[in-house]
């Protein structure tokens, strides 16, 4: 069996107190034994594939050999690891310091000693990306976590930044999510309150009706909002609820327009009531009351355009005829209440 070939060590510097994480790159790792900086075996590794070790560096002085030892040998390639002599760096706030826990939000981080930083971490997870502005700042990249807090800390050759809670934190946010909203339905003009129910809405910073705003919105716990629809174009519409945790899933709302009414047949029936009654006109889907003046009757929605409603008792004299929707109240239509001949 050939001894172990180390082509790499990333990063080629780091604090004299050890304590640097560094990748080795190569081939032969398999069944490696130690891994050595100098004379000192390395503080831990662990053999991530035949070609890459991932280790921590102990204490040391000055530029040393890094060595790989397996069943086959020891590494003799002159790569080298240097310590120097340097402050930790410290981070002092993170800016925003929440997010999805999906990732992908960009965040400043500001400290000292900053200076060619290899590192940057969200708990044990890299950066998605960063880029060091100066001693004092670094933008960065969340990556993807689980929802809670975790460390951010920033590693140079000087060695990595002690977590400070809270200022070092930053704090992954679960995603919210709707499971209902009630009701479903209401005027294409808007001003319907409907309730949102669900979980994650703390901190929620918009409701949507499509693309559009809600006309106002009260976030009253994580569970539940209590909405005002805006005017929309009749039909249904994609509702969502976007907190710093992101977007929730979608439930749908539609908008109605008011019912038409266009003709009653008959248009006149006795003031005892009993009468059946066919109404024609458009946007009947959705009827849930039918009003003979101020008097509610039975009714059976037959289709969008034809209702057939059965007249109640009223006194003698002509009513509107009136059906009401989601969408508001329609128009009426005159209806004659009969009385019975004298004798």
């Amino acid at each position: 069996m050939a001894p172990p070939v180390l082509s790499t060590v990333v990063p080629q510097q780091g604090a004299r107190t050890g304590g640097t994480p560094v990748t080795l790159t190569g081939s032969g790792f398999g069944g490696a034994t130690a891994v050595r900086f100098g004379t000192t075996p390395a503080a831990s590794f662990t053999v991530v594939s035949a070609t890459r070790i991932d280790a921590v560096t102990p204490p040391g002085n000055g530029t040393v050999h890094v060595t790989v030892s397996t069943a086959g040998g020891t590494s003799t390639q002159p790569v080298t690891f240097t310590y120097v002599t340097a402050a930790l760096p410290s981070v002092t706030s993170v800016t925003p310091d929440r997010g999805p826990a999906a990732g992908g939000t960009p965040v400043t981080l500001t400290g000292s000693g900053f200076g060619g930083a290899t590192a940057v971490r969200f708990g044990t997870t890299p950066a998605a990306s960063f880029t060091v502005v100066s001693a004092t700042r670094i933008d960065a990249v969340t990556p993807a976590g689980s929802p809670g807090p975790v460390a951010v800390t920033v590693t140079t050759p000087g060695g990595t930044s002690v977590p400070q809670a809270p200022q070092s934190y930053f704090y992954y946010l679960a995603q919210p999510a709707l499971s209902d909203l009630s009701p479903g339905a209401g005027p294409a003009a808007g001003g319907t309150p409907v309730t949102l129910t669900g979980s994650g809405f703390a901190g929620a910073t918009a409701v949507r009706f499509g693309t559009t705003p809600a006309a106002s919105f009260t976030v009253v716990s994580a569970t539940r909002i209590d909405a005002v629809a805006p005017a929309g174009s009749p039909g249904p519409v994609a509702v969502t609820v976007t907190t710093p945790g992101g977007t929730s899933n979608s439930l749908t709302y539609t908008w109605v327009s008011a019912a038409v009414l266009s003709d009653a047949v008959p248009a006149a029936g006795p003031t005892s009531g009993g009468t059946i009654v066919t109404l024609t006109g458009s946007g009947l889907t959705l009827t849930g009351t039918v009003a003979f003046g101020g008097d509610s009757a039975a009714f059976t929605v037959v289709s969008d355009t034809l209702v057939t409603a059965v007249s109640p008792p009223g006194a003698a004299g002509t009513v509107a005829v009136t059906v009401t929707t989601p969408g508001g109240t329609s128009n009426g239509v005159p209806y004659t209440y009969v009385p019975p001949p004298d004798i």
